[in-house]
């Protein structure tokens, strides 16, 4: 009896690891393609790191790794690649075809032995200071800046999809 015990919660806890990530999320008020240009709210760098100690008959060894993201960075390099040109600044002769890009991190949720990093990114009107669109999704990996990069790029591709 205790055996399938314990059977039951490594199974529970290996269906709770292997859960998905839930899906994108995008909400649209206008046509993004209406636009030419992105204005990018600076974000600031995070730099997270991973690592582990090993026991072995000569002594203890380890190793880290060190990752950083600047949320910022990822989001222009993205929206650069689907042809937008990034302004270093508002200019008032262009936000008829400009967008504000705003960035945040939105929530954590356990899932199995880590946590998911959920990010919402915000797209508006320079003109108007409206939502023209938004999108939220959640990324895990080794580490939190992992997580911050892969929530922002299933974010934007969900949003820039032709499907949506």
């Amino acid at each position: 009896m205790k055996t399938i015990k314990i059977f039951a919660i490594a199974l529970n806890i290996i269906a709770i690891g292997c859960a998905p990530l839930k899906q994108v999320t995008v909400i649209k008020n206008d046509k993004i393609e209406n636009y030419k240009y992105v204005y990018i709210t600076p974000t600031k760098s995070l730099t997270s790191s991973s690592g582990g100690v090993y026991g072995g008959n000569y002594g203890l060894y380890g190793s880290t790794t060190s990752k950083s993201v600047n949320p910022s960075d990822v989001i222009s390099g993205i929206l650069l690649k689907e042809g937008f040109s990034q302004l270093p600044e508002l200019k008032d002769e262009l936000k008829d075809e400009t967008l504000i890009v705003n960035y945040g991190e939105s929530g954590r949720r356990n899932r199995g032995l880590g946590y998911t990093i959920e990010v919402t990114i915000q797209f508006l009107s320079a003109k108007t200071n409206t939502t023209v669109c938004s999108c939220t999704a959640e990324g895990q990996g080794e580490t939190e800046a992992d997580d911050i990069r892969q929530a922002i790029t299933r974010c934007l591709n969900g949003l820039l999809s032709k499907e949506n």
